[in-house]
């Protein structure tokens, strides 16, 4: 069904989990704009909490999260403290304002905290906002769940965990610094199944000395654990940025073409076993939230990626969160220290971001639905030199000004969409490949 071509994939594109993306924040943005945002809120507004935890037991060496070893205690009391401090100052600028549709845990790895500190930020939570009906969700580490954490979870209502397992292969888990049995990862499926906490597998492609066969071999065994939802990325090696990566011998990864062939490789076996392809990098089983929403037309995308989450406004709390508004993208001190130091001193944590102008809330709109959908109206912001390469080989056709993606072209849709980015320059270096 997905045909290689190397021409197409050749510049690095943005996974456009926003627009503008990352690359467009400036400090220009801050805490001034975020309570200005706060205090306009309206009262029926429905919100999504993101909450950062940017720690981890054991940091692995593929990472690109903004995390750090959770050895202190002291350092991550200090950071739940924090943590409710933000919370109590959001929700004093939303006075009442707003009600919680979801909540999402990440990091880092959420369970890096202690059980009773973790039990503490949801108290707070409830405490702040109107959450008591929210769908919460929590990236978990599969190495460090027991009885204790399920039990709590269950508890406090979580309705989906999100599971690190990356790979099975043992020999790649050793070039990635995660080593973790199969039989880790199946004990915490069942103990989490039988509390009726749905599961979704986060695995990866084009690591080092990962094989087509490790890759078969990994969503054969993903898939006999049945998770409702799993997330198929492409490892991006980006050392200079990420110096941890450095411990990855480069000459160990998989080349493009050989990318291209585990990533179509793995769409292949997941939409044979019952998945519903999400874009070209989820997968859901029908029922989940996930895939209803894509065949319903309800398919959002945010700095979590796809998403059913519908929410009007998204608000990021802890260090380096990002929170989304209509026409303001802002992120908190990426560094613990700085973020600790602004809460502690009454201040929102907010330092950077981009206001998003009438021309940049087009695009963004129409880069979403064109990766939800996989068809957009483009109006008058179709550049036809850029989108000619994409029609003649039969991966779009335009039809008036609507662009409609065609079968085989999932691989391409982010260079596609990367057409109305007008950002880009032709020779970025930031972003990773698109498969």
């Amino acid at each position: 069904m997905f045909r290689y071509h190397p021409d197409l994939l050749a510049a690095p594109v943005p996974r456009y989990t926003s627009y503008p993306t990352a690359a467009q924040f400036g400090e220009d943005v801050g805490a001034a704009d975020m309570a200005q945002r706060l205090d306009a809120m309206p009262a029926d507004a429905r919100l999504s909490l993101y909450v950062h935890i940017p720690y981890c037991h054991d940091i692995c060496w593929y990472c690109g999260c903004n995390t750090g070893a959770a050895t202190r205690p002291r350092r991550l009391s200090a950071y739940v403290d924090a943590l409710e401090r933000e919370m109590a100052l959001v929700s004093a600028r939303l006075g009442g304002r707003g009600r919680v549709t979801h909540v999402a845990f990440g990091g880092g790895s959420p369970n890096s905290l202690p059980l009773i500190d973790w039990v503490r930020l949801n108290h707070q939570l409830l405490l702040c906002f109107d959450a008591s009906a929210a769908a919460m969700a929590v990236e978990l580490d599969p190495r460090r769940i027991d009885r204790a954490w399920i039990d709590a979870m269950a508890k406090v209502g979580v309705t989906r965990v999100n599971l690190g397992v990356q790979t099975f292969a043992t020999h790649v888990q050793q070039r990635i610094g995660r080593v973790q049995p199969a039989e880790t990862v199946a004990m915490a499926v069942g103990a989490l199944a039988r509390a009726r906490i749905q599961v979704g597998f986060d695995l990866m492609y084009g690591l080092p000395g990962q094989s087509e066969a490790d890759l078969a071999r990994t969503l054969e065994d993903s898939i006999r654990l049945s998770p409702s939802r799993i997330a198929l990325f492409g490892y991006a090696h980006m050392p200079r940025l990420l110096p941890r990566q450095r411990r990855i011998d480069a000459t160990e990864l998989p080349g493009v073409e050989q990318r291209f062939a585990m990533a179509k490789l793995g769409h292949a076996m997941l939409t044979a076993a019952g998945y519903q392809a999400i874009g070209f990098d989820h997968f859901a089983l029908p029922d989940d939230p996930l895939a209803v929403a894509a065949a319903t037309g309800r398919l959002r995308r945010n700095f979590q990626g796809f998403t059913e989450d519908d929410s009007d406004a998204l608000i990021g709390m802890g260090a380096s969160a990002i929170s989304q508004f209509p026409d303001l993208i802002v992120q908190n001190e990426k560094n613990a220290g700085a973020y600790r130091d602004a809460v502690s001193n009454h201040r929102l944590p907010a330092a950077r971001g981009v206001r998003r102008s009438a021309d940049d809330q087009r695009r963004g709109a129409l880069i979403e639905r064109l990766l939800c959908d996989g068809r957009a109206a483009c109006g008058d912001l179709a550049e036809p030199a850029l989108l000619d390469r994409f029609e003649r080989i039969g991966l779009l056709r335009r039809e008036g000004d609507e662009l409609m993606l065609q079968p085989g072209a999932a691989p391409y849709a982010r260079s596609i969409a990367a057409c109305f980015d007008a950002y880009l320059r032709p020779a970025e270096t930031r972003f990773s490949v698109a498969v």
